[in-house]
């Protein structure tokens, strides 16, 4: 299950803060209803009628810098589906597919469980209790954001989904993201803690 976090850029719309809030994945019938992703806990407050989106999409695409406004919000069938101004048939919602939406954030609107690129970058990576590296920036993908950690014992870059299963816990205020790896993830960290500790031992033998 994805993470219903929003991480917030600074520099995707000339200096202004903006929330990823959602991903639209199918078009959803005859009438240009599109299917979305959500990365935000708040989708009723961030979809309303009028609502105005930026759009993250290839160069190529002809929404290229283009914005997009909310004509309707509704969940169908369990599934959050949006509708938008002039986007009126299933032809035109199959042109935004895997667009991403961003939505310029107030300076005194705070999102819940939303942190900026830089309130992230240097936090202390910890599992089971224990730093493991340092958070050295944040990637944003289509599908998912990653967390990039660079192990402290080779330097190795590691990336991290940041979704609630491998990262249950940020905080900011004690510096540290609690990380719950798969197994295979940062496996070469453990194998290398077991090949010097066997070391040590056969030369204190």
């Amino acid at each position: 299950m994805s993470r219903t976090t929003d991480v917030v850029s600074q520099d995707r719309n000339q200096g202004k803060n903006q929330l990823r809030v959602g991903r639209l994945v199918k078009a959803h019938g005859l009438k240009g209803a599109l299917k979305l992703e959500l990365y935000t806990d708040n989708p009723e407050r961030r979809f309303v009628p009028g609502a105005e989106f930026t759009l993250q999409v290839p160069e190529a695409s002809p929404w290229h810098r283009k914005t997009v406004t909310v004509r309707e919000y509704r969940v169908m069938n369990g599934n959050p589906v949006v509708f938008f101004e002039d986007v009126n048939d299933r032809e035109g919602a199959e042109g935004l597919v895997r667009a991403i939406l961003w939505i310029d954030q107030d300076a005194d609107e705070p999102e819940d469980n939303a942190w900026y690129d830089h309130q992230l970058v240097g936090l202390d990576a910890v599992i089971d209790g224990e730093p493991i590296g340092k958070l050295v920036r944040v990637e944003h993908l289509p599908a998912q954001d990653l967390l990039i950690v660079k192990t402290a014992r080779d330097a190795r870059e590691v990336m991290v989904p940041f979704v609630e299963a491998i990262v249950p816990s940020v905080d900011i205020a004690a510096g540290r993201v609690t990380l719950t790896p798969p197994a295979g993830l940062f496996d070469e960290i453990a194998d290398a803690d077991t090949d010097e500790d066997a070391t040590t031992g056969d030369a204190a033998e």
